[in-house]
Formats: C-alpha cells, structure tokens, sequence
C-alpha cells in the first residue's frame, strides 16, 4: 500500500473507518458498551454462554498481498464468524486489531465498505480493536451466543454418527490454482468460483439449526479430511469416508478425477460445516437442507478407533479402500508455519 492522504493519526483513522461503520449495529439488545472506552461491554441473555473465536490473516500468508481490499474486509470477518457457526453460536460482536503498512485512506475505505456488510448482515457489531504501523496483518476476535450446554463441539462424534459436510468443497483451491497458473480456466469458469476464495458465506444459520441435531461439528478452513481428524481426535474414533460422495461444483468436475479428490479432499479455504449426527437425525438434516435452500451430502460414517491413534479410510472410486500413501496425500492440510 502506498500513502495517498495526508498525516492521520490512530484515532482520526478509527473514527473516520471504523467507529462510525460500526454505528448501523448500535441497536443490538447484546451490546451494554461499544468503541470509546477501555472494553466493550456484552451482556448475554440469561441461561446463554459466550463464544470467543480470533483468526489472524497475514498479507503473503494468507491472502495476496495486493487482494481487493473491499473483499478482504468482508472475508475477514466472515473466517470468525465461520468458527461460531461450527459452535451453533449467534455472531454478537467483533474486535478487529489491524496493523498497516502506511495509511491508504482509498485502500481503508474499501477494506471497511467490505467489513461492514458482511457485520450487518451477521448483526454483528465492531466493538472496539486497535490500529498500529507494521506489515498488514488483520487479527479479527468475535464473540457470539450460544443456550448454556448447546454448543457443538468436536469431541461429541459417536461411533455409527453419520459425517456430513455443507455446499460444495475445493473451488477455493481451485481458484488459487488458477491464480498461481497451476492450472488453466476459463473466465467464465473463474468467475463461477473466485468468490469461493475471496467472499466465503460463514454457514451461521445452519450452524444454529444443528444444535440439537449435530454431535460434533467444525468449520472446513485448512482441507475437510484433514480438518475431519480433528474431530476424530478429540472425540477417540476413527472414520470412514466414500471419496465419490464428496460434494464438489459443475467447474471443478471439469478437472481431472485426481484433481477433483485432492482439492475437495484437502483443498481448504471451503469454510463450510462438516459435522457428525445419528442417523436417526437424516430426516431432519435434509429438512434443514431444505429450508436453507443449501445442499448437506452425507460423505462417511464414524467407526471405532482400532489402533492408538485416529485413522480416516477412504473408499475409492472402484469400491476399494485406498492405500495408505494415497490415503496420507489426501489428508493433506494447510500449514499455517509450512515453509
């Protein structure tokens, strides 16, 4: 980012981006306290807990350094809001702690355009932070609302649980591979998908239709199987997945079959909800499916744990199970430290 105004200081910058956006959420019953004191102040409703989730997104690590500012705003906000959706929590409010390489007041005020939609939408307020100098760094923690004892934890799965995921996976990874020329689209196709990278929608009204419904859930950020194993290992069962099941979009079944299983299998980026229920719960599962107008694909089953730590088996397209090298490509994730 290059400077294009004038000096501004650290308040002038948060009234003038921040303090005055976060305003349209002001009549939120939650709220006791916003931006102008030390700490926000949130009051939950009686008989609910509160859910905290931080995310930090980091230019180069995570996003391009040159990534549409308007974009960014709203995706950082929606990758918080995802993590409260797993929970089965209800978006309350949001710090945002930003560091900035210089002042870019055009760059700021896309950056907020974007912010700002996706926490109205989500009635979910900003409700203080801080701003400093320094590479662009964006640290966003939310806050939501969950009944006491409702929310969807990982370590819930039961052995028979079906395993369920929302939408489609792997066109976030096939966009970046677009972008990194890895792989050749067209710009129809591109365009079909892009937003899946940039404009994730945080699955939040699914996640509170799963609270009695769900054993365990969480949100796909890093690749689904690979995410998968953590509920395996909080809740000591394995599992076994059916790699034709994996729910993937008309562009992406234009690559190759190989292409396809990796990119849905451990693409990440999806920020959808994979969970576990009984099976008892299938008929209720696709009437929220219905009523959200949002696909959920039943992709495996939970087994037993057989060995002293959590496996995934997957059946391939031929009905076999796969080998345990092919097995280990596909449980590939993001390395958030990976060189």
């Amino acid at each position: 980012m290059h400077s294009q105004s004038g000096p501004m200081g650290e308040f002038d910058l948060i009234e003038r981006f921040f303090k005055t956006g976060s305003a349209s959420n002001a009549s939120n019953t939650t709220l006791s306290l916003g931006i102008g004191d030390d700490c926000a102040l949130i009051k939950p409703l009686p008989g609910e807990e509160i859910a905290i989730t931080s995310d930090m997104l980091v230019a180069g690590r995570h996003f391009f350094a040159d990534a549409d500012p308007e974009k960014l705003g709203g995706k950082a906000l929606a990758v918080n809001l995802s993590d409260l959706a797993a929970m089965g929590a209800k978006p309350l409010g949001f710090t945002l702690a930003i560091a900035l390489p210089e002042v870019d007041t055009k760059w700021l005020e896309a950056f907020s355009k974007g912010l700002f939609a996706f926490a109205n939408q989500f009635s979910c307020p900003l409700i203080g932070g801080d701003t400093t100098a320094g590479p662009l760094t964006i640290s966003i923690t939310a806050f939501g609302s969950i009944p006491t004892g409702k929310a969807i934890r990982r370590s819930g799965a039961k052995i028979e649980d079906e395993i369920w995921v929302s939408g489609t996976v792997g066109d976030a990874r096939l966009t970046l591979a677009a972008l990194r020329h890895e792989i050749t689209l067209s710009e129809s196709d591109l365009k079909a998908i892009d937003h899946r990278m940039h404009q994730p929608t945080p699955r939040v009204g699914l996640g509170m239709a799963l609270r009695e419904v769900a054993s365990a859930a969480l949100d796909v950020s890093d690749g689904l199987l690979g995410d998968l194993k953590h509920i395996l290992k909080q809740s000591q069962l394995d599992a076994e997945i059916i790699l034709e099941q994996l729910p993937t979009s008309a562009t992406l079944q234009k690559q190759s079959k190989a292409i396809q299983n990796q990119f849905a299998a451990s693409g990440g980026d999806d920020y959808e909800l994979c969970f576990t229920a009984p099976s008892s719960k299938r008929d209720v599962i696709l009437n929220i499916s219905k009523e959200l107008k949002l696909p959920l694909t039943c992709i495996g089953r939970i087994t037993c744990m057989k060995n002293s730590s959590t496996q995934i088996r997957i059946q391939g397209t031929d009905g076999k199970l796969l080998s345990d090298a092919d097995t280990a490509a596909l449980l590939r994730s993001f390395d958030h430290f990976a060189k």
